[in-house]
């Protein structure tokens, strides 16, 4: 009977080759002390043996949608098309949740209804899911679309839970063969999609952006691939913001060069973390060049960031000490902006 119900949340987990993370995910979803949800699991052409996984769980709150391959924002688009819930939660197949994570986010939503969408703290784990105690501990609170375009505090694509009202509101059908498919991740996109989107609902609805204090995202920091690749990482942020210009120049006129600086101090970070010294020295000194504005409005991780970048340069075992010195007093501080 309860499988029949109307869920309050609907989490959609896109799957592309997951097969490693994929137990893991689903059961963080499962073991929420917060019962009223649907996990729509949304199979984007696997071809390992995620399905083979899935296939072991009976929970009936669980949905399996099928799809020729469309990448990460086909696949939410996809998921939040077959959800019944009022709100939407998103979480990444190689990411986990803490049990508490949607009864938390509910109750913020239920209390403040303004707010559209509702992040959270995420706590950094490596390949094999052990803390590298960092993570993103973003603005939480009076947060302007200035922020939203210059610091994403949403912060990675597992963190929010989102009113299923602020998608209805931003969503909008595709062309040709997709006339008839709504979307709301841009499906042109394969990175920066949460950021175009994010930015995309700050420009053009009145919904607010709020955090719950309480880490409760479980985020898996990849070194390799296309998280590795920061020049085309960079070009995909561009790419992303660059879409909601014409209709925003003013805005972007504005802040764009800052939103820049802020976008390549993160890169540095990224590459001081895939020890890519020379790569991390140059993107730190583009950034400040770009808008010296990170400077003064925040100091401590614009020069962390710098020294950083200097302090590899210095031989490896004196840098290790450094770092593990630095990680132990400054741990709980953001490295992805």
């Amino acid at each position: 009977m309860e499988a029949k119900s109307i869920p309050v949340v609907s989490v959609v987990i896109p799957m592309y080759n997951v097969e490693k993370y994929i137990e893991q995910s689903i059961n963080s979803v499962l073991n929420q002390s917060y019962h009223h949800f649907e996990l729509i699991l949304v199979d984007d052409g696997c071809v390992d043996n995620t399905l083979d996984i899935v296939n072991t769980f009976t929970d009936p709150r669980i949905k399996i949608v099928r799809q020729v391959n469309r990448g990460l924002s086909g696949a939410r688009n996809t998921g939040i098309e077959s959800a019944r819930g009022i709100y939407i939660a998103l979480l990444d197949a190689d990411d986990y949740w803490a049990t508490d994570k949607l009864a938390k986010h509910i109750q913020h939503l239920s209390m403040n209804p303004k707010v559209g969408v509702s992040y959270c703290p995420s706590l950094f784990i490596d390949e094999e899911g052990a803390l590298l105690g960092v993570g993103q501990f973003p603005k939480l609170k009076n947060i302007t679309k200035q922020h939203i375009f210059c610091r994403n505090p949403v912060g990675n694509g597992s963190s929010p839970v989102i009113r299923r009202a602020v998608l209805s509101e931003i969503g909008r059908f595709g062309i040709n063969k997709d006339k008839y498919r709504k979307m709301y991740f841009d499906e042109s996109l394969r990175q920066s999609e949460d950021i175009e989107l994010w930015t995309r609902i700050a420009l053009n609805t009145k919904w607010q952006f709020e955090g719950v204090s309480t880490p409760l995202t479980y985020y898996r920091v990849n070194d390799s691939g296309l998280s590795a690749d920061v020049d085309k990482q960079f070009a995909s942020w561009q790419h992303a913001v660059m879409l909601n210009q014409a209709s925003h120049s003013t805005f972007f006129k504005q802040f764009y060069s800052l939103a820049k600086a802020y976008q390549l101090r993160y890169l540095a970070r990224r590459a001081i973390q895939s020890k890519s010294k020379v790569t991390a020295f140059k993107l730190i000194h583009q950034a400040i060049y770009c808008n010296y504005r990170i400077i003064l409005q925040e100091p401590s991780r614009t020069f962390m960031t710098l020294c950083c970048a200097w302090l590899k340069f210095l031989p490896s075992k004196l840098y290790s000490r450094i770092e593990k010195f630095a990680m132990l007093n400054f741990g709980n501080s953001s490295v992805k902006q």
